[in-house]
């Protein structure tokens, strides 16, 4: 999930947000000039809160509407113009979110929650929570932030990378061409040139970066947190130090066996390209994903892509869609294929669009779309499927039982879980052969070349220490101000080489800036820690799917054509926001997140490997888990 995918799931407050304790005091304090004389009855307090939540949405709504509607255009037609329209969209929705009067009064009914309903309460958190982004008071900073997050998103969505070839030609590929010398060559001239390449967009984007952490900081502090990561956190209900604590507590689940990947992974590319093993971090261009966050198409001899080819790219969609109506969902309303931006912009047309998949709620009604550029490849297969969780997400809780404010996840990750949830289903073997496509090979392929495929290429083992440890620990530290802004590369890199244990394969200058080369740095800021808890939630999710409603192996399951499962999913989708996540997964699934079902799906994996590995040595010099 990105950028846009909770709302377009995750911009500006639209995601879940938790309880944030901090900003309460001091949007109380703010408040307090104006607090009541006296105390008003419950029903008419009441009664006050229910005509300012109906005044509220009612302003709000239509303007976050045309917001979206922009935001759209400015991502899949990339100019000056439609830039311009996203910054008056954004600053138009500011001033109504942030404005003081809803501040004061968003804090004054908080502190009558105790005689409010439940439903009224999550409301108004969500109104306080959304003010916090662009308070009112700070209009001058609120508006700076909207111009500089808008330009950023054009630098990047605007750029070209170019690749000069040894011939001395130049090149100027796709994103999704670069990805594809990164999966398939051999080259390691090569894979270091288009590696390089990716990381050119770094330089535009760094005084950008820099400038909107320090008004994001602005922002932040404006009502009493920290920095900006800190107002983030607090959507959890939970400080940083909290946070921190639980992504490390993820990171150190899944070390053991990461540790035994990355030993088998670096002697497999070792033998690939025909040189030796290094003794400890893995060259980051040997690696298939350019941030190293999954490693795909590593494992050889089961070509997942073979049944994709002939079939035409509508296919990839119509197929997951098929996969949601077997279980009793709806049909995507006919919108979302007229709306929708599907597949690469032709290059002769000259249109410019983002690359990056995403699902987006233009309306938190029905006008749902989604963002790709599919080919007819197992990775598109899989995208399409997480891709149309977010979007029968939003269907299932637009509904006239769930208040606007609260059509949202359960939480943030819940959205990213979901999504996920369905990627790994879409990856089962029994599902696949359903639906032919699960080659012969594929099929007789041991259970463990599954799992291994799992664990690199999926949101799971290889994808916990990049999420939880190094884009969590970079940011965090980012907008706290430890990383000095002459060596955002270096901080950068020692995070990498410390969660992840991936080197550079130079010098990485600090006229670059590699952090800011991946999109969320840029516009998602300070929730990838999100990714990471949702990856949790989803194995949680699907180890009760299978175990207790399917009553098959988790590894080897299918959920097509259960009507059960579907009912199981629609049960916690059609909530929205309206109950504590908490609550809501205890009830799901008989217990709060855990880990353990995680750990368990990859036991299998972990005995393999340990054989494989015998003999050689594991870890890096950074790696914090290494004696």
């Amino acid at each position: 999930m990105d950028r846009h995918e909770a709302r377009a799931a995750g911009r500006d407050g639209d995601v879940v947000r938790g309880d944030r304790r901090d900003f309460l005091k001091a949007a109380a304090a703010l408040a307090a000039a104006g607090a009541m004389p006296g105390r008003a009855g419950a029903a008419e307090i009441r009664d006050e809160v229910d005509a300012f939540l109906k005044d509220y949405t009612t302003r709000w709504l239509p303007l976050e509407t045309k917001a979206g509607e922009a935001a759209w255009a400015a991502s899949t037609d990339v100019s000056e113009a439609h830039t311009a329209a996203q910054v008056a969209a954004n600053q138009a929705v500011n001033q109504v979110v942030g404005s003081p009067e809803v501040i004061d009064k968003t804090a004054r009914f908080l502190r009558e929650k105790d005689r409010l309903t439940e439903l009224q309460v999550r409301q108004l958190e969500k109104v306080r929570l959304r003010s916090a982004e662009a308070p009112g008071t700070l209009p001058e900073v609120v508006k700076a932030r909207v111009e500089a997050e808008a330009k950023q998103s054009a630098t990047q969505d605007a750029f070209a990378y170019t690749v000069k070839k040894a011939d001395g030609s130049v090149e100027n590929p796709s994103a999704n061409r670069i990805d594809q010398v990164l999966l398939t060559s051999k080259d390691l001239d090569e894979r270091k040139a288009y590696w390089e390449a990716s990381k050119e967009i770094g330089a535009p984007l760094r005084e950008g970066i820099l400038k909107l952490r320090d008004l994001r900081n602005k922002v932040a502090r404006e009502l009493g947190f920290a920095d900006f990561f800190a107002l983030q956190v607090a959507d959890y209900g939970m400080s940083v130090d909290e946070m921190l604590a639980l992504c490390d507590r993820i990171v150190a689940d899944v070390r053991p066996l990461y540790a035994q990947l990355h030993t088998w992974a670096k002697h497999q590319l070792a033998r690939r390209y025909g040189v030796e093993a290094p003794d400890g971090a893995i060259p980051a261009h040997w690696l298939s994903n350019r941030w190293g966050q999954n490693w795909p198409g590593f494992v050889e001899g089961v070509d997942m892509d073979a049944p994709f080819r002939g079939k035409p790219r509508e296919f990839i969609t119509e197929q997951a869609e098929r996969f949601y109506t077997s279980m009793g969902f709806p049909k995507l309303p006919p919108s979302f294929w007229s709306r929708s931006d599907l597949y690469p912009a032709d290059p002769a047309s000259g249109r410019k669009k983002n690359s990056h998949a995403s699902a987006w709620h233009i309306d938190l009604d029905q006008d749902v779309r989604s963002l790709m550029s599919i080919e007819p490849d197992n990775q598109w297969f899989d995208t399409a499927h997480h891709e149309l969780g977010h979007i029968y997400y939003f269907l299932s809780y637009a509904r006239p039982e769930v208040p606007p404010l609260l059509r949202q996840g359960a939480n943030r990750a819940f959205h990213e879980g979901v999504g996920d949830l369905i990627g790994l289903a879409a990856g089962q073997r029994p599902y696949l052969k359903q639906v032919g496509l699960l080659t012969p090979e594929a099929e007789a392929a041991p259970a463990t070349t599954f799992l291994l495929s799992s664990a690199l290429e999926g949101s799971s083992i290889v994808f916990l220490p990049w999420s939880a440890g190094v884009m969590t620990r970079f940011e965090r530290d980012f907008y706290a101000g430890t990383i000095a802004d002459d060596s955002l590369n270096a901080g950068w890199w020692e995070r990498v080489g410390k969660y992840q244990g991936i080197a550079p394969p130079g010098e990485r200058p600090e006229t670059l800036c590699d952090a800011a080369t991946k999109t969320h740095i840029n516009d998602d800021p300070a929730q990838y820690y999100d990714y990471a808890i949702g990856t949790v939630l989803k194995f949680q999710l699907h180890d009760h799917i299978a175990r207790e409603i399917l009553k098959q192996d988790p590894r080897e399951c299918n959920y097509f054509g259960n009507a059960k499962v579907g009912d199981f999913l629609r049960s916690i989708l059609r909530l929205g926001a309206t109950r504590d996540w908490n609550a809501v997964l205890r009830e799901a699934t008989g217990e709060g997140l855990t880990a353990r079902p995680l750990v368990a799906y990859f036991e299998p994996l972990r005995e393999w490997l340990e054989v494989e590995n015998k003999g050689r040595a594991s870890g890096w010099p950074q790696d914090p888990g290494k004696p």
